[in-house]
């Protein structure tokens, strides 16, 4: 499934998933997307889901939608694209085929019911306390440019994979390398200059 990361200074605070055929953006409050800025029109943009491509086009809005910089009526987004709405800028995912998001062991069965669950627990840097819950089959953390993993569900629990950036997450002090860790409650994952710990539950 397709989706936007929203960035607050570089760092990834907000996933929105791209689910209807039309997805308005705005500062108003029906919006589906609402981004309560000055910065925004109330009826800013529309994302719109035409086939497996994604468009985002403008609603003639006060400031602009840009896309890597560059100001678009209408434009059909790229994996990794970068969108502006006012002065927030959202990276835009593509989604990925079935078989590629499902960890081994669970592609086979969607319908199983899932009988595990974790929670990330920032321990340290600006958001310290916060919790993420893991209730996703994916899910992206990190700092755009700078390093990025995921943390997927797989038979056993959970593990964590380098997705992209020069460094490389540390599990436990470990840097991880290009084979996905099992993750165990309890470990400590440092990414970003970022330290959080996962706990199953």
């Amino acid at each position: 499934m397709a989706k936007l990361i929203m960035l607050i200074d570089g760092v990834a605070s907000r996933e929105i998933e791209l689910t209807k055929d039309r997805t308005t953006v705005g500062r108003r409050p029906y919006n589906d997307i609402v981004i309560d800025d000055l910065t925004v029109s109330g009826e800013h943009a529309v994302l719109q889901m035409e086939a497996d491509e994604v468009y985002v086009e403008d609603l003639n809005s006060t400031n602009g939608t840009y896309v890597n910089g560059k100001i678009v009526r209408k434009q059909r987004l790229q994996d990794g694209d970068m969108v502006e709405f006012g002065k927030y800028q959202l990276k835009f995912v593509k989604a990925a085929p079935l078989e590629s998001v499902l960890p081994a062991g669970l592609a086979t069965d969607v319908g199983a019911p899932v009988l595990f669950s974790g929670v990330i627990k920032v321990v340290s840097g600006a958001l310290a306390g916060r919790e993420l819950p893991l209730t996703k089959m994916v899910t992206t953390i990190g700092k755009p440019g700078v390093a990025i993993a995921t943390i997927s569900r797989c038979a056993p629990g959970f593990e964590i994979r380098h997705v992209e950036g020069v460094a490389r997450p540390a599990l436990n002090g470990s840097s991880i390398g290009a084979v996905p860790v099992l993750l165990k409650s309890g470990d400590l994952i440092e990414l970003a200059g970022t330290q959080m710990q996962f706990v199953q539950t």
